[in-house]
């Protein structure tokens, strides 16, 4: 019980220090670029999964 009340306290802190991070405009930047890295990244995964599902799914490929 103890280690779940540590890691809601470390998610909370966590949002509240990006609220405050993201009314600094430098701050705002970085959290932008780390945006854009985290949707980049997701979307390489989503588009190997989409080629491995058409890959598995396709006639004749058995």
């Amino acid at each position: 019980m103890k280690t779940v009340l540590w890691f809601l306290i470390g998610v909370i802190g966590g949002f509240v220090a990006a609220h405050f991070m993201d009314k600094d405009p430098r701050g705002h930047d970085i959290l932008a670029d780390v945006d854009a890295r985290i949707n980049e990244f997701t979307g390489i995964l989503g588009d190997a999964y989409r080629e491995q599902q058409a890959r598995l799914t396709e006639p004749g490929s058995n």
